[in-house]
């Protein structure tokens, strides 16, 4: 796992808003970030803690505290495909549009880490199994090819970043995503310069 709190989630938020969010309909808009960002929030506010509360050093979180019985109970919930599912064809159903881009962004998040997750993927069938798919391709690995899927994640991140920017315009909202793209590409590029 590494250490530099790089989650991804910018680039989370970036695609659940480029599927959902709309301009000029703000409460949808947020309902979209909020359902992208959710699936990491237990893990923020967990290592967090442990961080600043306990003392803790992120090789320790990572190394143990992450693959923890209890963590990892705390991510089945969150990071439930059934559960997300669940209240998808709720929204769907009810025709809530808010509902239907909260959770459909939490789908999409959940669907992209099934599929860039390796050794540290989740229990995402919970509570109907307790099986892990450990996907062979990660999205920070280099054993997995994290390099290859790093750098097509940020092609994508910017691509995307930039139509929201572009689609909402002088919305303030448009410096809420250009944040997001440069947390996202930032890191990759300070380490490309410096290596």
């Amino acid at each position: 796992m590494p250490y530099d709190f790089n989650m991804n989630t910018p680039a989370h938020i970036i695609i659940a808003a480029a599927a959902f969010a709309q301009p000029n309909k703000p409460k949808i808009t947020w309902w979209a970030i909020f359902g992208g960002v959710l699936p990491d929030l237990s893990l923020y506010l967990m290592v967090l803690w442990a961080r600043l509360i306990g003392g803790h050093s992120f090789g320790r979180i990572f190394d143990e505290f992450y693959f923890s019985n209890s963590w990892q109970a705390v991510f089945a919930i969150d990071n439930s495909i059934p559960l997300w599912g669940a209240i998808l064809l709720w929204a769907i159903w009810r025709r809530i549009w808010a509902a239907i881009a909260f959770a459909g962004s939490g789908m999409l998040h959940l669907v992209s880490d099934f599929l860039l997750h390796n050794d540290d993927a989740r229990r995402h069938f919970w509570p109907f199994s307790d099986w892990v798919f450990e996907s062979p391709v990660s999205y920070w690995d280099p054993a997995h090819f994290g390099q290859i899927v790093g750098m097509l994640e940020s092609l994508c991140v910017l691509i995307l970043g930039g139509w929201l920017i572009w689609r909402f315009g002088r919305c303030k909202i448009s410096l809420f995503f250009g944040a997001l793209l440069a947390f996202q590409l930032l890191p990759s590029l300070l380490f490309y310069y410096l290596h």
